[in-house]
Order: structure tokens, then C-alpha cells, then sequence
């Protein structure tokens, strides 16, 4: 049986044209050590790490992980302590923690995912109280994702989250200063697509996984005002889209 070793993890990326190399499923403080022996032998070949997890993670390994990540995108999973004991057996202060660290400790990229579930975590309440302390405590260009949940595995008793309370978050995210608010798990081209924060112009058409828009210069600036758009962007958009490639290591 072959193993998936980091350096044959990042050979492989490599041969691919892979920019990058996410640690996600299960979240990848449960194989620290191995996610980062793969992320140090990606750095060597030019190849970024992303992390993506739920942010549980005590500060000493906490640091030791993210000197090796490029890149990090954290599940908020709510906004109130009652939601993370009794859903996830865990605390909101420790998450609030990461974020904190993540932003000003760090370089490392940072974008939220909240899963929106109906009558969990849904209320305008706690997505002002949210969205409020991300722009004040993180700064308003951390991208902020609503996505909407589906009945599964041991929570089958709730319903699929309706189109408009994702919709409904992203607009109170943006309304509170957040610069880029995005709906996920739906189609919705309006809701998936980034904007200029200073003229509104369309930067990147979004459906899903599929680029349709691209009015970003090289630089990533706004081609309508030269407004920089926050984040990490190549000088061209990419074509890979919605496709899927079988790998075999």
C-alpha cells in the first residue's frame, strides 16, 4: 500500500500546477504533524497551505501550526456559548481567540465560514452581534461565507436553510461594514460574486465554483477605480472551474 507521504504530496501538487494544498476533512489540528511536515515540503516547492478548521486549538500549537500556513479559513460556527456547548461540545472564547490571533499575529490569509442552521444560529440577533465584532475586532476586509446546511447524520431534524436567511446575513455582514459577504452551498450569482467596497463595481462573477467577470488589474486592484480589493490574486483568472481530477500517489 503506498503511502501519502508530504513529500509525495507536494511533488504531486507540483506536477499538477497546484498553487496550493488545503488541510481540511478532518480538521487538521487532529493530524498537526502531519500537516505541517506536507505545508514545509510544499513551501520548498512554491506551493501555499491552506487551513481549514473550526479554530479549537490551544496557543502553543496553535503557533506552531500557523508559521507553516499561508492561507486559513475558520468556521464561526455561531455567536453564542450555547450553541458551542451544547452543538459542538466546545466554547466560543477560544475560537474568538484564533481569529484574533490569526489577524494580528499573524500574516496568514484569513476568511470566516459560518454554516447557517435554521433556528440555531440564524436570528438577526446574533448576526449583528457577529458580524459587528468581526469588523471591529478583525477589520472589514475578512470575507465572510453564510452557507446553508442540510439535514445530516445526527441533526436530521432540522430543515435545509432557506435562500433567504443566507441572503439575509450577507446583507446585515454588509450593512455592519463587512467588505466582502458571500452566500455558499446555493446558486446565486449576485450573493457568490465580489464587489469594489469603494465604487460597488463588479471584480469577480461568480456561480459556484465557475469564474464568469474578472475586472481586477494585475495587481488586484479595482478596474473601475483602483480601489485594492483585499486578498491574494493572480494577475490572470484561472479556468479549473468545477472540475474534478481523480489523483493517484
Amino acid at each position: 500500500m503506498s503511502i501519502a507521504g508530504p513529500e509525495k504530496i507536494a511533488k504531486k501538487a507540483s506536477e499538477l500546477d497546484c498553487l496550493s494544498v488545503a488541510y481540511t476533512y478532518n480538521d487538521p489540528v487532529i493530524f498537526h504533524e502531519y500537516a505541517i511536515d506536507t505545508a514545509i515540503a510544499c513551501r520548498e516547492l512554491g506551493i501555499k497551505s491552506v487551513s481549514v478548521s473550526a479554530g479549537y486549538v490551544c496557543p502553543e500549537p496553535r503557533a506552531e501550526f500557523y508559521q507553516h500556513m499561508d492561507a486559513a479559513n475558520i468556521d464561526l460556527k455561531a455567536f453564542t456559548e450555547n450553541f458551542y456547548r451544547k452543538l459542538t461540545g466546545s466554547h466560543l472564547a477560544p475560537v474568538l481567540d484564533t481569529l484574533l490571533y490569526l489577524q494580528h499575529e499573524t500574516s496568514v490569509w484569513l476568511e470566516l465560514t459560518t454554516l447557517i442552521i435554521p433556528g440555531e444560529n440564524d436570528s438577526t440577533e446574533e448576526l449583528e452581534q457577529m458580524t459587528q465584532w468581526v469588523v471591529e475586532n478583525l477589520g472589514s476586509d475578512v470575507p465572510m461565507h453564510f452557507t446553508a446546511f442540510h439535514p445530516d447524520w445526527k441533526m436530521q431534524d432540522k430543515p435545509s436553510t432557506p435562500v433567504s436567511s443566507l441572503l439575509m446575513a450577507r446583507e446585515i455582514a454588509l450593512k455592519n461594514g463587512v467588505h466582502y459577504a458571500y452566500v455558499g452551498n446555493v446558486h446565486d450569482k449576485a450573493a457568490d460574486s465580489t464587489y469594489c467596497h469603494a465604487c460597488g463595481h463588479l471584480l469577480i462573477g461568480r456561480d459556484w465554483y465557475q469564474l464568469s467577470d474578472w475586472n481586477l488589474t494585475e495587481s488586484g486592484a479595482c478596474a473601475a477605480c483602483g480601489t485594492q480589493c483585499a486578498g491574494h490574486f493572480a494577475a490572470k483568472p484561472g479556468d479549473w472551474g468545477a472540475k474534478r481530477l481523480s489523483v493517484k500517489m
